[in-house]
C-alpha cells in the first residue's frame, strides 16, 4: 500500500507544471517574482546594446501585475512593479550616469528642478558595475522608486512622477534601444 502511493504521488509530481522561467545571452529569470506581498508577472525581457559595434551591455527583465504589450498602461500604471537590469560586462559608474542623466532629459525635457535633483540622488547611489551584477528597481504606488545596487537597498526616490519617467525611459516612445522596448513588452529578446 506505501509502495502504491509513493508510486501515485512520484506520478502526480512528475506531471505537475514546473516553474518556468525565461532564459536571454545565458540569464534566467523566473516568470513571476514577489513584491511587498504581490506577486508579479514577467512582462518581458530585452537587450541593452552600446557602441556601433552593438555590444550587449545588459538584460533587462520587467515585472507587472497585469502583462501588457501596450507601454501606456504599464508607465501609467498604480501598481507595483519591479524592472531589473542584469549587467553582461563591466561599466563605469561615470558612464552610468551620464546615460541616467541624459534618459531623463530626453524624457521630461522641460527638466523641473525637483525632478533633476532626484535624478542627481539617483546617481549618488550608483557605483562601477561590474558584470553579472544587477541593479533593481521596485515601484511602489505612491511611494516612489525604490533602488536596489547588487543586492543593497539604498533607498527610495519619493514621486509619482519620477516613476512614470522613469518607467517612460524604458517603455516611451523614444528608448535607448528600440530592441530593447520590444522585449520589455513582450516582444523576445534581441
Amino acid at each position: 500500500m506505501r509502495t502504491a502511493s509513493a508510486m501515485t504521488g512520484l506520478l502526480l509530481t512528475l506531471t505537475m507544471p514546473i516553474a518556468q522561467g525565461k532564459e536571454c545571452r545565458g540569464v534566467n529569470f523566473a516568470d513571476q517574482v514577489e513584491v511587498g506581498g504581490i506577486n508579479l508577472t514577467l512582462n518581458g525581457l530585452g537587450v541593452q546594446k552600446a557602441t556601433f559595434l552593438k555590444v550587449d551591455v545588459y538584460v533587462a527583465a520587467l515585472y507587472v501585475t497585469a502583462p501588457s504589450r501596450d507601454p501606456n498602461p504599464l508607465i501609467d500604471s498604480d501598481a507595483p512593479q519591479e524592472l531589473i537590469l542584469h549587467f553582461l560586462r563591466n561599466v563605469n559608474v561615470g558612464d552610468v550616469r551620464k546615460e541616467w542623466t541624459r534618459d531623463f532629459q530626453h524624457v521630461a525635457p522641460d527638466r523641473p528642478l525637483s525632478l533633476m535633483q532626484r535624478v542627481a540622488t539617483l546617481n549618488m547611489w550608483l557605483s562601477d558595475v561590474k558584470g553579472n551584477e544587477q541593479l533593481t528597481f521596485i515601484r511602489q504606488p505612491r511611494e516612489g522608486l525604490q533602488v536596489i545596487v547588487d543586492g543593497v537597498v539604498k533607498g527610495t526616490i519619493p514621486g509619482e512622477d519620477f516613476s512614470q519617467d522613469f518607467m517612460s525611459i524604458w517603455l516611451g516612445a523614444a528608448p535607448p534601444s528600440p530592441a530593447l522596448r520590444r522585449g520589455l513588452l513582450g516582444g523576445g529578446c534581441n
